[in-house]
């Protein structure tokens, strides 16, 4: 890794990359999770670092993928020696990362902190002790926080904080709650946004529950609340699950004249559609759609696609999508990769599952522990 000198130079000097970029990419390069840690904590000493809240975020979270929690507390824990520690923007930043981290506990630890260090709570704090809990899925929880604490640190829930429990009763399964908590936002005087009705949209329309999911989608048409591309993701996902395929694809193809512009989740819903009904051609279809659109598929178009392509005995087309996963890096679950490879070996194919194994074994991105299955 490059030493420390030359990286806190890279904030006094004018390199062709901004510093956060270049410090980031040093700590990324550096592949010794220690060392990461100890001159993560050395550069904390420079104000400006401190400033670099994306470097603290992809350390975290590099660090907790990791399953290094107690690194992680040490990064973070070492931070409170600094005065950023009393201003309430630097300790929301703690408390965010500790939840992203899934350590429910030391985020509200910072939390209960602030008045001790004369750093004020307002409502921000709040929200971000409340969203650190739905990051560590601690769902239960939030209900009880957003009942109790408001009139601990005389604080008003805002929009935000009405969403972010939403969003744990909808995780939770408990979406007559979630319906309750959007009634309360008109309730205290404040209007539902764009996230609220999203976050409800997804939980209904998701889980099976498309009559709710169409109220929902009714009482946002009678707001001056637009849908975006989330909200009509979250009906097309909605419409497939009911088996209405016809009025997904009629919905898709009003999007331009909505000025939404279409994603890979989008036809990702239509082509679950046409997958789940047998339909080959549609499927075929609206992938061919999807890669002439300028979106790119991603994992889950693949691993959709393949499972089905296996299913119906096109292996053929199969291992085109075998194939078209590494042009694009797609990373499909080994088992699904699988499929081909087993389904070549039934059809007598076996020379050509051995290019694909190669081809799956020796990739640079993702090596996988492709077989050729022993004969029966």
């Amino acid at each position: 890794m490059a030493t420390i000198s030359r990286i806190f130079r890279t904030f006094s000097t004018s390199a062709s990359k901004s510093p956060a970029k270049s410090i980031s990419d040093d700590l990324y390069n550096e592949r010794n999770l220690k060392r990461v840690v100890d001159n993560f904590k050395k550069l904390s000493e420079s104000r400006l670092f401190r400033k670099q809240a994306n470097v603290y975020d992809k350390t975290v979270r590099r660090l907790a993928s990791a399953k290094k929690h107690k690194w992680v507390e040490e990064i973070l824990e070492d931070q409170k020696q600094y005065n950023d520690i009393t201003k309430e923007g630097f300790a929301v930043r703690l408390i965010s990362l500790y939840g992203k981290s899934g350590m429910f506990d030391h985020a509200h630890k910072v939390f209960d902190e602030m008045p001790d260090r004369n750093c004020p709570q307002t409502v921000k704090c709040f929200n971000a002790l409340l969203g650190a809990c739905v990051n560590a899925k601690k769902f239960d929880k939030v209900d009880e926080l957003f009942r109790e604490l408001p009139e601990k640190i005389s604080v008003k829930p805002d929009v935000v904080s009405y969403n972010t429990l939403i969003k744990a009763c909808c995780e939770m399964g408990s979406f007559e709650l979630a319906r309750s908590v959007f009634d309360e936002i008109g309730k205290s005087g404040l209007e539902p946004d764009l996230i609220s009705f999203n976050t409800l949209l997804i939980g209904f329309y998701g889980n099976g529950r498309f009559v709710d999911g169409e109220e929902v989608w009714a009482k946002m048409m009678d707001t001056s609340v637009s849908p975006d591309i989330r909200s009509y993701n979250a009906k097309l996902v909605g419409l497939v699950s009911e088996k209405k395929v016809d009025e997904a694809v009629e919905l898709f193809g009003q999007l331009g004249s909505k000025n939404v512009k279409a994603d890979v989740f989008g036809y990702n819903a239509i082509i679950n559609g046409f997958c789940n009904k047998g339909d080959l051609e549609g499927a075929k279809k609206w992938y061919a759609k999807l890669v002439e659109s300028d979106c790119a598929p991603n994992k889950a178009t693949f691993a959709t696609l393949i499972r089905f392509a296996c299913k119906v005995s096109d292996f053929d087309w199969a291992v085109e999508l075998f194939k078209q996963t590494f042009e694009h890096k797609g990373l499909v679950d080994p088992n699904v990769m699988q499929l081909v490879i087993d389904g070549l070996v039934k059809e007598s194919k076996t020379d050509e599952a051995k290019k694909l194994v190669e081809i799956g074994n020796s990739s640079k991105f993702r090596r996988y522990s492709l077989i050729i299955p022993a004969d029966e």
